[in-house]
């Protein structure tokens, strides 16, 4: 219930007093009555055609089909042509007869297009033919064309609105007739309130139920579309899930055979130099490494309780052994700090790490033998990262990565969803730059 704020004069005690369920019904019988019939009631809304897929239009074809969308049109109008042609013989084709005809008429076709608006005209039309019809009343206060013209325009506003609105205008229907039954009935042989009410009720009881039963049909539809589409994507997920677990065994398998290959290389070598051991070491640190990151990231898909593993997250502190690990892989690489180094929030630090990390993979990749940078500013705003490299010495023996090429997509990933910007692209010297900017809120901002 929507509650409108206003001065007016409150009684005393009354102020924070709740509303009883029976006021509370009765103001939203109202509130409906008022948005069904009373607002805008004479609004523009034109009958549509009828569709080419409906009970007439699939059993036509060409032209005909085409004529078969405007029946609903056709129905209304000729059945308000009856009423014109029952107003003009009940009236003898007197002087009163065309005016009669028209009262009978124009609130049929109005349904048509200002269905809510027909219904008042109805009533209106009803008492000016009543007062205009130059035959005997015998019938009150619904002569045989005034009858028939105001259950056609029940009908038709039914169909074209909600239940509620049928309701709302059976029971004002019978406002009037009883109405004009007291005020007028006693100068009249008999009174037709009771048919009217009997035959509108059934009608619009007709309608009432065929238009639950269509809404019903429609939710029933629509949530079988939602059902549909629910049990596409809940299919996709599971291949997708299907496919992560395999693809976690058989890489956490490869993993795992580079690093007991790497392990156990040196021992099948007599006397193996010192830069030898050195390099199957990093080998396998680097194997061992990437299966924990693998596992960490694969490894929920595995089962329900899966738990992370306990080991922390990388921050820029752990940035050094990253930069050793990639001078060992035989990358010259420099850092730069500038600002005063202060700790970050952890999404912050872990994404400046993998951000770092993959450029720096890129460069391995894309540019072997080129010499590497990697600037830091610590910002008042943020942080700022700057990763650069040179050309590679031999660009014709640069082999084509067969990655997939979604590094730069997971970096922008990553910045997008801290509200960074990155931007990246070649140097002027034949290298390429990756320049990021994660912003950091502080606390006064946060306060602010």
């Amino acid at each position: 219930m929507t509650e409108t704020t206003h001065t007016q004069t409150t009684p005393p005690g009354a102020a924070g007093r709740p509303r009883s369920p029976e006021f509370r019904l009765a103001a939203d019988a109202l509130r409906g009555l008022w948005q069904d019939l009373f607002h805008d009631a004479f609004a523009y809304r034109p009958l549509p055609r009828a569709a080419a897929d409906g009970p007439i239009g699939r059993h036509l074809s060409g032209r005909t089909q085409e004529y078969a969308a405007w029946a609903p049109h056709a129905t209304v109008t000729a059945v308000g042509g009856v009423a014109a042609l029952i107003a003009l013989a009940d009236n003898y084709l007197g002087p009163s007869a065309v005016v009669c005809a028209l009262l009978a008429l124009v609130p049929v076709l109005l349904t048509l297009v200002r269905p809510a608006g027909a219904f008042w005209l109805s009533l209106a039309a009803t008492t000016a033919t009543a007062i205009a019809a130059s035959s005997s009343w015998s019938q009150w206060p619904w002569l045989p064309s005034s009858f028939l013209s105001h259950l056609m325009v029940l009908t038709v506003v039914a169909v074209r609105t909600r239940p509620r609105t049928a309701a709302w205008m059976w029971a004002l229907t019978a406002l009037y007739g009883f109405w004009a039954e007291a005020a007028f009935g006693w100068e009249h042989y008999d009174t037709d309130v009771g048919p009217m009410l009997i035959l509108s009720a059934l009608i619009l009881l007709v309608v009432t139920v065929r238009q639950t039963r269509r809404q019903a049909q429609q939710e029933v539809t629509a949530q079988q579309t939602e059902t549909a589409v629910e049990r596409s994507r809940r299919t996709l997920l599971e291949e997708r899930t299907t496919i992560a677990r395999e693809l976690h065994d058989v890489v956490a398998h490869h993993m795992s055979v580079v690093a007991i290959q790497a392990e156990a290389a040196p021992y099948r070598v007599e006397n193996p130099p010192p830069e030898l051991e050195n390099a199957f070491a990093t080998i396998r640190e680097n194997a061992v490494a990437a299966l924990t990151e693998l596992r960490r990231v694969l490894g929920v898909v595995r089962a329900e309780d899966y738990e992370a593993p306990d080991a922390p997250q990388p921050t820029l502190a752990d940035l050094d052994g990253l930069l050793a690990n990639v001078r060992e892989a035989g990358l010259a690489v420099e850092k730069a700090v500038t600002g005063a180094v202060r700790e970050l929030p952890q999404g912050v630090e872990l994404s400046a790490y993998r951000i770092v990390q993959e450029a720096l993979s890129n460069t391995l990749r894309h540019a072997p033998g080129a010499g590497a940078r990697v600037e830091i500013g610590y910002v008042l705003g943020g942080l700022g990262l700057r990763i650069v490299n040179g050309p590679p010495p031999a660009p014709a023996l640069v082999k084509p990565s067969p990655g997939a090429g979604h590094g730069i997509t997971g970096m922008r990933e990553r910045v997008s969803m801290l509200g960074g910007e990155m931007t990246t692209g070649p140097t002027a010297g034949g290298g390429y730059e990756v320049t990021v900017f994660l912003p950091v809120v502080t606390a006064t901002e946060d306060t602010a």
